[in-house]
Parts: structure tokens; sequence; C-alpha cells
């Protein structure tokens, strides 16, 4: 959900807080948005798993001298439609990968050191005790 979305329900709710109804609709869609990225979420952390064990076994291969040491990378890489095809590919991926490694560097750099617990603490929801569907 992009920033101005959660501006817009901001200004909803406050527009509407006479409205019980209204406000009700807009918590079913936040809790039907908040199940989707998580959804997502869950996704691409397997996705993150399946890739970092492909590139763990890959160096562990090289490292106990096994003869193709790039299979598991290869494998995992294949099965998602990834492995480049044509030179101009592996010349865009070479440069994009570049590319990341410079603005990730610039990004650590001007980072501010985090401290403690790291922001304010939400507070806990109160009020009238309900279960939800699901």
């Amino acid at each position: 959900m992009a920033r101005s979305e959660f501006d817009d329900i901001r200004a909803h709710i406050d527009a509407e807080a006479d409205h019980p109804e209204d406000l009700l609709m807009v918590a079913r869609s936040l809790l039907s948005d908040l199940e989707e990225v998580r959804m997502r979420e869950a996704l691409l952390q397997s996705h993150y798993l399946r890739l970092l064990t492909a590139a763990r076994a890959t160096v562990a291969a090289e490292t106990a001298g096994h003869p193709q040491p790039l299979t598991f990378l290869r494998d995992e890489l294949a099965k998602r439609g990834q492995l480049p095809a044509t030179d101009e590919e592996v010349t865009q991926i070479l440069a994009d990968a570049h590319t990341a490694a410079v603005l990730l560097a610039e990004l650590e750099k001007s980072a501010p050191e985090r401290t403690g617990s790291g922001g304010p603490r939400l507070r806990a929801c109160t009020g009238v005790s309900r279960t939800l569907r699901r």
C-alpha cells in the first residue's frame, strides 16, 4: 500500500468519525490488504531461502572440489526462469549487479546508526474483546 493510500485512509477516518459502518468497511479492507502482504512476504521469504540454500550449496561444492559446483545455483535459477539466455542479457545482468553494489554501499554509508528499540512503540489495541473470522 502506497503512502498516499494511508494518507487517504487517515483523511477518510477523520472525516467519517461519526459513521461507524464506513470505518468498519475501511478496517475490513485494511485487514484484507494486510493478509495479502503477509502472503507475499511468506512467498518472498521462501524464494530467498531457496536462493540462499542454493548459494551456500554452491560454495560448499566448490570448497569440496565438486567438478560442477554451480549446479545447485543453476538449477534454482532455471526453475525461476532467471538464467541469462544471451550475451546481451549477461552484460545487462553484470551491469545491474555492479550498479546495485554501488547503490547499496552508498546506502550503508549514509544510513544512521540504530540504537535502542529503533523507534516508537505502537500501542496495543484495547476495547471490546471479539474474535476475528479465520
